[in-house]
């Protein structure tokens, strides 16, 4: 089932509550599965975004929304919310068109945006400053404020989620958003500022410019008015974020790049640790941050396990993201696929194996599309190129280990910190381990498991900051002390020498 073109999001985009034509450089979405266009899409130029900017400014300066009681401006969250389900069918379809991904998935990842608003509404509405313990004659206030204008960069690979895990914090702390989806996705975001705008949101608060990165991107980064940058996408981009900012001692939360390991010990429940690796790495196409893309199997139980889980990989179907069997379905853009493939070969230059997939699978449906099969690669050690860069792709390096202290040596040896899984009955042995494992994130027995009340994020080379739970709110204010005296008589420092008189 195609969607019809009328229901795709016009050739606009969103500056500062306004629809009308980009003035930048041309963006081409395409369906991953057939290869068909879905929209050809002008996208922002610097001088649109220099705009959005200008308004973002004075609406955030407008008491119409910063000044709202908190109460006031989560209502309008809510509506935001109630407005995404009511539209997740239509979602789901644009950013399956957009993204290749399942309609399954796709809906899920709708309705897990309108939670996320939903969400952060009851977290504004419940929020509270702290009247802080007074070492003196004064009432002392911890409270917190909009930080002002935010800009919010979200990848391609889950575009309504993370922009709801951005936008709306973001909004509920009282701030102005300037959005850049990706430009291999930019057509849910669109279809979010569709919704928010009928949310009744003040204009100006919100504007979406998918456009490149060095214009863009850049520009977001390096403006005085931008107070903060929440960053998801690629580790070394991130780090060109980082240094701009730091130029301009501004606060950013990055949310980078993983190389995450699952390690299965020999008394773990096969049937559940099989089924939890396969959906850790070969669901969305492999094409997600927290992919569990290093497998450690303890050698006692490897070959069984191994061979179990390449049969069980075999029998995962390949196909159409509209058909409701599909588990896997195509990746986002060729030059994707191209990145994938060309890993593969580098690995087999290093001396893996390929158990299964290592290709393109063949035949009608799947020379119409930008398919992967899904693959394991073995025979390698920790060292190689598969098992240290991160592939996003279908791939899965698996390696055997002999006791906890070489499982957590290896998973620990890696540049990335994002997540871990550990498959055991042992919890005692899982709480040692998952404590070892430098990651933000560790499931026991489950993966790519989440809670918009968790937070979430990764250490070393995974990023900065954390995203989701009640903290989410204040990552988006400044926090400012306030000192109300008491004693009401001048300070002692100076009352010798102020003199009579009236």
């Amino acid at each position: 089932m195609l969607i019809a073109d009328d229901k795709m999001p016009p050739d606009l985009l969103y500056v500062g509550g306004e629809w009308r034509p980009g003035r930048g450089a041309e963006i081409t979405s395409i369906f991953p599965a057939d290869r068909s266009l879905n929209r050809v899409l002008h996208g922002a130029s610097r001088e649109d975004v220099l705009e959005a900017i200008d308004r973002a400014e004075a609406a955030q300066r407008d008491p119409t929304w910063r000044s709202l009681k908190a109460h006031e401006r989560a209502t309008c969250l809510y509506r935001i919310a109630q407005g995404i389900a009511d539209n997740a069918d239509r979602i789901a379809h644009i950013q399956s068109r957009d993204t290749g991904k399942t309609l399954k998935e796709t809906k899920a990842l709708a309705l897990s945006a309108a939670g996320t608003f939903r969400y952060f509404a009851a977290v504004l509405e419940t929020a509270e400053d702290a009247m802080t313990p007074a070492r003196g004659d004064y009432l002392s206030i911890s409270a917190h404020e909009p930080i002002g204008v935010v800009a919010a960069i979200t990848p391609w690979n889950s575009p309504i989620a993370s922009d709801a895990q951005k936008v709306a914090p973001a909004l509920a702390a009282g701030n102005a958003v300037l959005l850049k989806p990706a430009s291999w996705s930019p057509l849910v975001s669109l279809e979010l500022a569709r919704i928010v705008e009928a949310s009744g949101l003040p204009k100006g608060l919100l504007s979406v410019l998918p456009g490149s990165g060095g214009v863009v991107g850049d520009l977001l980064v390096g403006h005085p008015a931008v107070g903060k940058v929440s960053f998801t996408g690629g580790t070394e981009v991130g780090r060109g974020i980082a240094r701009k900012a730091a130029d301009k001692m501004m606060p950013v939360s990055l949310e980078l790049g993983g190389k995450s390991a699952t390690i299965v010990f020999a008394d773990a429940d096969l049937d559940v640790a099989i089924a939890g690796v396969l959906f850790g790495i070969f669901s969305s196409s492999g094409q997600s941050c927290i992919a569990g893309s290093r497998l450690l199997v303890e050698r006692a139980i490897y070959d069984r396990f191994v061979a179990r889980l390449v049969a069980a990989t075999g029998r995962l179907v390949v196909g159409h993201p509209f058909d409701p069997a599909t588990q896997v379905a195509p990746l986002i853009h060729d030059d994707h696929r191209d990145s994938v493939a060309d890993y593969v070969r580098i690995g087999l230059e290093e001396g893996a194996t390929v158990l299964t997939g290592g290709a393109a699978p063949r035949g009608d449906v799947y020379d119409q599309g930008i398919y992967y099969a899904p693959t394991i690669l073995a025979g390698v050690s920790n060292a190689a190129r598969i098992c240290r860069e991160e592939i996003f792709g279908p791939v899965l390096v698996v390696m055997p280990f002999d006791d906890e202290a070489e499982a957590i040596a290896v998973a620990n040896d890696n540049d990335f910190g994002l997540a871990c899984g550990i498959w055991t009955r042992d919890l005692l042995r899982a709480r040692r381990v998952g404590g070892a494992v430098k990651a933000g994130t560790v499931w026991v027995n489950t993966y790519k498991q989440f809670s918009i009340a968790t937070p979430f994020g990764g250490v070393k080379d995974s990023g900065l900051g954390r995203e989701k739970g009640r903290d989410g709110l204040r990552a988006y204010m400044s926090q400012k002390s306030w000192y109300f005296d008491t004693s009401e008589r001048p300070h002692p420092w100076a009352a010798s020498v102020l003199g009579g008189g009236a």
